[in-house]
């Protein structure tokens, strides 16, 4: 299930809580106040919650998985250029390194859905919401790592030396900084934005 508000959320809550279910027909649950701020919204049953934490990493994983498709795609296609055989010992090493780490990437973003499928109505929602997070996050690092290998990949095909090593610890430090350091230092401040 999924929940939507009707109208436009005031301050820390919405009215008109709606229910969209598998047929995507909207219909009212609720007319209560629901917190929109917190993890644990007042009037939220744990079934709901999970639901809901469900649909969202889903949702999210769509998005992640979708980069990762493309880039996968990208790596597998390149042994096949004319131009993969000019490439250095040492750039076929990180070439084998990056599409490992593409493929690691897309089972562990993958796998939420394929675990979703096997422990369907079995009451184990919350539990896989736990290990579909866990997935998620290490997904997201891969991808990361697969990225800047990529990117000192094709970085040291164009200009060896010096600059590929700034420009891929660049990038590494932009999607660490980005991706983990940001969330993790606001989820963690003291005052709420």
């Amino acid at each position: 299930m999924s929940y939507l508000s009707s109208s436009v959320p005031r301050k820390s809550s919405c009215v008109g809580l709606l229910r969209l279910n598998a047929g995507s027909r909207l219909l009212v649950a609720s007319d209560a106040p629901i917190s929109v701020n917190s993890a644990d919204r007042p009037g939220e049953t744990k079934a709901e919650r999970d639901d809901r934490n469900l649909l969202e990493l889903l949702q999210e994983l769509r998005v992640a998985g979708l980069g990762v498709q493309v880039l996968f795609g990208f790596m597998l296609s390149l042994p096949f250029t004319t131009r993969f055989v000019q490439l250095s010992s040492l750039q076929r090493d990180l070439y084998v390194a990056s599409l490992l780490l593409t493929a690691v990437s897309t089972a562990l973003l993958m796998a939420p859905v394929a675990y979703h499928r096997l422990v369907f109505r079995r009451h184990k929602k919350e539990r896989l919401v736990k290990d579909a997070n866990v997935m998620a996050l290490s997904g997201l690092a891969a991808v990361g790592l697969a990225i800047s290998a990529v990117v000192l990949l094709v970085v040291s095909y164009v200009d060896k030396g010096l600059p590929a090593v700034i420009i891929t610890v660049f990038i590494v430090c932009l999607f660490g900084a980005l991706w983990f350091a940001l969330p993790l230092a606001r989820s963690r401040s003291r005052f709420p934005e």
